[in-house]
Order: structure tokens, then C-alpha cells, then sequence
């Protein structure tokens, strides 16, 4: 957990970028350690990237954009150690929301997966591919794109019906597929140190922080005047959890704007409103607990860093749908009951360590990418002991790079990779299953019907915002 704040509070590093590097840690871990580990780290990230964005008004991670609007302003008015206590309080609150939403929800929706058949999986990893497609890219044709390059590579490899090799080269290595954790490792960590140290070398030196000083907490009438804000704002983040692909950032700005609507003291906003920090904060902690309802009941990712998360599960054999809450029930409760304890640890070292924290983002960039680079190879190498996984790490890192540079994003490559063989044993099951007759097959059955009216809203979405919000502006 304080990994995770620390992670989070140094701009430019994310929970995606963290996550991927401790995933290979969890081999040596039980599955219930491991993946406590990986879900307290994504929870406190989140949180930590709003200790950058308060104070010196660079967000640590993307969802804390909406927080450096009002927490900045508060730090220019000498209010800087009250706005982290404001966004450690409504972090908690808001992750606290969450996990249970997770905790209650996720068991019933579970059940809906025991009605999949092979045509229900192959529409749901489809699904999973279009929604994070077009939301993690600011083309959706450059997020279809990434996704769909993800489903090739994820063709790499023995066939699992005629047993021959695809797309192996006669390499050997190949054959059993592209290393997932290698290929995240390069695409998340490694690219980001080379995009940092390109922008070092543009921007020059950093802020240096000053001391921090004045009271951590709010005061009673302070907190009573939020707090209306943070539950609103909480349930707002979870439900925006809930809908795959959409993001801490999305539900942040989202609730920052409801926020804005339901003041009575709207000309604030911006100037240094509490309001402003507390709704963005709660809203995007909510998200993380909202997220992995979808992930962990049909396996479609609530957001880019769940669909590494995803892959951290299936690496220790548990697999989304309804045995994670049955076979695997004392796995998965275990895992859940320690991501709400890391939400409520995470709101008390925030106000803690307020004045501590936030040193971290003095920690020079020569030290960080070096140690980065160690990690990324080391834990690359750790999986299989194999040193063909490094040089997968290396070369998909420069594929990060490059795409990042042209505007794509990773997480529907990452995707790609994990439901591509979903998809793909689904498709070719449904196809000797249907007798010829394929689009009967599906159209008979109704979950499937369902799924494919999803797809076309979630292809179609993007280009209908787009449109409204063209003529919201001409209004």
C-alpha cells in the first residue's frame, strides 16, 4: 500500500506501470498474498497520484487530472496539507464504496457466467476488445487497432485444435506464445522510462517542494459540508467502474463536474474549493472496486490497469466467472476482504504521511530509471529463467515506445493478448457446434443476441459523444 502511494505520487509512473512490474514477484507468492498485494498497490496508486497533483500541480496518474484544478490553487493559498487530508479522507471513503460494491455485487453477477456457452465467451472477449479499444485511445479506430494487433499476437504459438505451430519462426521459444508478464513489463514499464527520459531532457528540472506545513485534517464543518459531495461522488465512480474501459480519469471528471452542478457556491471551482478535491478523489478510488466486478465476473476489464490485473489472476490459475466465488471462494473473499483493509489503512497513512509523501517526487529521474530498467529485466527473466523473455521485454518496450509516440495506446494490445485465445477457442467451438449454420446459432440464443447489441453500442458509442458534444459546444 505505501509502494502504491509512492508509485502513484511520482508523475509519470502509474498503477498500470506498478502492477506490471510486481506481477513475476507473485510466482513466489501464494495466490491470496500475491494478488492482496497487487490490488492494495492499484488502490493506493490511485490515491497517491493526487499528492503530485495538489502540490505541484503535475497528476501523478491520468485520473488525478481533475484533482490539480482546485488542490493546486489550495496549495498556491497556503492549504496544501489540508487538501491531502481532504484527498486521503475521500480517497478511503471512496475505495472503501467500492470494495464493498465488489464484495456485494460481484457473487450474484457471477452467476450470469454459468449460462455461457462457446458462442457467449467468443462475444465477450469481442466486447472486452471494442469497449477498451475506443475509451484507452483518442482514436477509436488507433484503440481497434491495437487491440486487434494483440489478438495476432496472441495467434503466436501451438495451435490448440490441430496442434502445429503458428507464426513461430522455428523458434522454439515461441511455441508456447509471447510471455504475457514480459510483454506488459516492455509495453508499460520499459516504454514509459524511455517517454520520461525523452521529456526530461525537453523540460529541464523539476519543482522542488517546499515543507509542508498547516493542518492535515479538515475541520468538523468542513468535513460535514463534503461529505454529501464524497458519497455522491463515490457512488459515481463505482458505477463508472462498473462500465468496462471507462477509467478513473472518465469518473473524475465526471463527478468533479456533478460536483460543480449540485454547489451552491459554483464561482469556487477552480479557485481552491475542497468540493473540487474531494469529488475527483472519491470518484476515481471508487472506480478501482467498481472495475473489478466485471473483471472478476466475465473477465472483461473495468479499465486498462484491471486488464493487467486480469492477466496477474489468470497467471495464478483463477480464471473470471462463477468458480472464483464458488471452487475458489476462500481465494477470492480473502483477496476482496484485504482490498477493503487497504483502502482503510491507505486513508490513515495518507493523513499520516501527508508531510512526508510528498518528498517522494524529489526522487531524482537518474536514480528511478536505472532501478526501473533492473526491475523490468529481473522480473522478466524471473518466470521462466529463460533469457528469450528479456529480449521480449526489450523488443515490446520499443513497440511501446513507438506507439505511445504515435498516439496508440498499450492496454488493448495487453487485451488483445489475453482474450485472443478466449475469443478464438470460443469462435471455432461455436463453429462445429452450429452446423454450418453459424449466424442461426447465435441469433437462437439470448445472451448472445444481447452481447451482440453491446458490441455495436460500444463500436458506435464514441462517434454518437462526439457528435453531442459538438453540439453541446454550438449551444
Amino acid at each position: 500500500m505505501v509502494g502504491g502511494i509512492i508509485i502513484g505520487a511520482l508523475p509519470g509512473l502509474s498503477a498500470m506501470m506498478a502492477i506490471a512490474l510486481m506481477i513475476p514477484i507473485t510466482f513466489g507468492m501464494e495466490p491470496i498474498t500475491g494478488l492482496v498485494m497487487l490490488t492494495a498497490i492499484y488502490t493506493s496508486a490511485i490515491f497517491g497520484g493526487s499528492i503530485s497533483a495538489i502540490l505541484i500541480h503535475t497528476p501523478g496518474t491520468p485520473s488525478s487530472a481533475a484533482t490539480s484544478l482546485d488542490g493546486y490553487q489550495l496549495t498556491l493559498k497556503g492549504e496544501g496539507a489540508k487538501a491531502l487530508g481532504v484527498s486521503a479522507i475521500s480517497s478511503m471513503i471512496g475505495g472503501f464504496v467500492g470494495a464493498l460494491a465488489l464484495l456485494f455485487l460481484a457473487p450474484p453477477l457471477s452467476r450470469v457466467s454459468l449460462m455461457f456457452s462457446s458462442s457467449e465467451y467468443f462475444l465477450i472477449a469481442v466486447f472486452g476488445l471494442t469497449i477498451i479499444g475506443s475509451l484507452t485511445a483518442k482514436s477509436m479506430v488507433k484503440g481497434l487497432t491495437a487491440g486487434v494487433f494483440g489478438l495476432i499476437i496472441g495467434t503466436v504459438g501451438i495451435d490448440i485444435f490441430t496442434g502445429y505451430p503458428r507464426f513461430t519462426f522455428g523458434v522454439s521459444s515461441l511455441e508456447s506464445g509471447v510471455s504475457l508478464v514480459p510483454a506488459m513489463i516492455g509495453l508499460f514499464s520499459l516504454s514509459q522510462v524511455m517517454i520520461q527520459s525523452e521529456k526530461r531532457g525537453i523540460d529541464g528540472a523539476k519543482k522542488i517542494i517546499q515543507k509542508v506545513t498547516g493542518k492535515v485534517l479538515p475541520s468538523k464543518k468542513e468535513f460535514k459540508q463534503t461529505f454529501a459531495n464524497i458519497l455522491r461522488s463515490s457512488g459515481i465512480g463505482t458505477f463508472v467502474g462498473l462500465l468496462p474501459g471507462a477509467g478513473g480519469d472518465i469518473a473524475s471528471w465526471i463527478a468533479y463536474n456533478e460536483s460543480k452542478r449540485f454547489s451552491k457556491d459554483k464561482d469556487k471551482f477552480g479557485k481552491g474549493s475542497l468540493d473540487g478535491v474531494a469529488a475527483p478523489e472519491a470518484s476515481n478510488n471508487a472506480v478501482t472496486g467498481g472495475s473489478l466486478i466485471p473483471t472478476l465476473t466475465l473477465g472483461i476489464p473495468g479499465s486498462a490497469t484491471t486488464a493487467i490485473l486480469l492477466g496477474g489472476f489468470m497467471i495464478q490459475g483463477l480464471n473470471p466467472g462463477h468458480e472464483l466465488f464458488t471452487t475458489h471462494a476462500e481465494t477470492t473473499y480473502s483477496i476482496i476482504f484485504g482490498f477493503i483493509l487497504a483502502n482503510i489503512l491507505m486513508g490513515i497513512a495518507g493523513i499520516m504521511g501527508a508531510k512526508y509523501f510528498v518528498k517522494v517526487a524529489n526522487i531524482p529521474f537518474q536514480v528511478l530509471a536505472p532501478l526501473i530498467i533492473i526491475f523490468s529485466v529481473v522480473g522478466s527473466y524471473a518466470i521462466s529463467n529463460n533469457i528469450f523473455d528479456i529480449w521480449i521485454m526489450i523488443i515490446f518496450g520499443f513497440i511501446g515506445y513507438i506507439i505511445r509516440k504515435t498516439g496508440f495506446h498499450p492496454a488493448p494490445i495487453i487485451l488483445g493478448m489475453i482474450l485472443g485465445p478466449i475469443a478464438e477457442s470460443g469462435f471455432r467451438q461455436s463453429v462445429l457446434m452450429s452446423d454450418g449454420n453459424l449466424l442461426a446459432y447465435y441469433f437462437s440464443r439470448p445472451i448472445s443476441i444481447v452481447l451482440i447489441i453491446l458490441i455495436v453500442i460500444a463500436l458506435f458509442s464514441p462517434i454518437l459523444m462526439k457528435k453531442l458534444g459538438g453540439k453541446s459546444k454550438v449551444v
